[in-house]
C-alpha cells in the first residue's frame, strides 16, 4: 500500500494553493467545504476563485509566486501550468516537511486527493493511487446514486444521541449490538420513524451470537459475497493456524484473536451474544459442524 488513507482534522489547518485556474478551482471546491484557512497565490485568476474571494472564504494575492512563499503551511497544492516551477517549489516544500500535491505529477506528490463522496459526517474516499482517476470517478458516481441524501441528517441524529447510548448501555458489546439493531430497523433513512426505531432498539433482547466456520483449504477470495456482513460482526477469531492476511482484511479491525480455545469457550462466547469465527483444518471444522449444527460453514459458492 503506497498511499495510506487517513482523515485530517482541518480546524486551524493552513493551506496554500499556487495557481488559480480551472484545476485549482476544483481543489478549492473541496477545500472550501472544510474548516481550513486557505491562501491562494496566482497571476491569472478564474471567476470561480474570485467568487470565493468575494465570499471572504479565501485570501488571494494576485502576483507571481516566490520561493519564500513556501513556508509556514501544512498543505500546499501546486496547480500552475509550469512543470519546472511546480517541481522546484515541491522540492522546497519537502525540504521543510510540508506535505505537497503537484497536479498531474505523482512523483513529486507527498499526498494525493481522493475522489470523495460527501454525506456530511459520512465521508467516503476513493483512490486508485493515481492509476485511474476516471475509474475512481465512476465508482464515486455509483456510490452517489446508492447513498440517499437523507443519510446526512441521519448521522447528525446519531451523533446527538451517542452520549445517551453510552450512558444507557455502558458495556461496549451491548452498544455495538444496539447500533446493529438500529440500522437493521432504520436502514439509511431519516424520517418520522427514526426516533421510534431508536427507542425500540433499546428494548430488544441480546440474541445468541453466530458461529462461522472456515477451513484452511478455502481461499478468502472464493468466500461467498453473502458472508461479508457476517464476517464484519465477528468479535473473536479462534485459530491454531496462521490466519491468511486476505481473510484478516475481511474482519473487523478491533476483533480479538485467540489461538487457545475449546468447544466450551466457543459456547460461552455465543451464549454471551458474541459472534465467533473458527479457522482450522478441514477435519477440525467438520467436527465443529457436528457439535454446533447451527454454525455457518463458509465454502466457495455455499452460504
Amino acid at each position: 500500500m503506497q498511499y495510506f488513507p487517513l482523515f485530517v482534522d482541518t480546524q486551524s489547518l493552513r493551506v496554500l494553493i499556487i495557481g488559480a485556474g480551472d484545476v485549482a478551482s476544483r481543489k478549492l471546491d473541496l477545500l472550501c467545504r472544510t474548516e481550513a484557512n486557505i491562501d491562494v497565490i496566482a497571476v491569472d485568476v478564474c471567476q470561480d476563485t474570485l467568487n470565493y474571494v468575494n465570499q471572504e472564504r479565501i485570501t488571494l494575492e494576485q502576483r507571481p509566486v516566490n520561493d519564500s512563499d513556501i513556508t509556514g503551511y501544512d498543505l500546499i497544492y501546486l496547480c500552475t501550468a509550469d512543470k519546472r516551477l511546480n517541481e522546484r517549489l515541491a522540492t522546497i516544500a519537502k525540504e521543510q516537511d510540508i506535505w505537497v500535491n503537484v497536479v498531474d505529477n505523482p512523483k513529486f506528490c507527498r499526498f494525493i486527493t481522493p475522489s470523495i463522496v460527501d454525506r456530511g459526517r459520512l465521508q467516503i474516499a476513493i483512490s486508485t493511487a493515481g492509476a485511474s482517476p476516471v475509474y475512481a470517478r465512476e465508482l464515486r458516481a455509483r456510490l452517489e446514486s446508492w447513498l440517499p441524501r437523507s443519510i446526512s441528517p441521519l448521522f447528525d441524529f446519531i451523533a446527538q444521541h451517542r452520549q445517551e447510548v453510552q450512558k444507557r448501555l455502558p458495556v461496549f458489546q451491548h452498544r455495538r449490538r444496539f447500533w446493529e439493531l438500529f440500522f437493521k430497523r432504520n436502514a439509511e433513512r431519516f424520517d418520522d420513524d427514526t426516533l421510534s426505531h431508536y427507542e425500540a432498539s433499546f428494548s430488544l433482547q441480546m440474541s445468541r451470537g453466530e458461529l462461522l466456520l472456515i477451513d484452511s483449504s478455502t481461499p478468502a477470495d472464493l468466500l461467498p459475497l453473502g458472508a461479508m456482513p457476517y464476517l464484519q460482526k465477528i468479535e473473536v477469531t479462534y485459530s491454531k493456524l496462521r490466519v491468511p492476511i486476505e481473510l484478516n482484511e475481511l474482519l473487523r479491525r478491533d476483533a480479538n484473536f485467540r489461538s487457545s480455545f475449546d468447544e466450551h469457550t466457543i459456547e460461552q462466547q455465543l451464549a454471551a451474544g458474541e459472534s465467533c469465527l473458527v479457522y482450522g483444518d478441514k477435519v477440525d471444522i467438520l467436527r465443529l459442524t457436528e457439535q454446533f449444527p447451527d454454525a455457518r460453514y463458509l465454502r466457495p459458492g455455499a452460504f
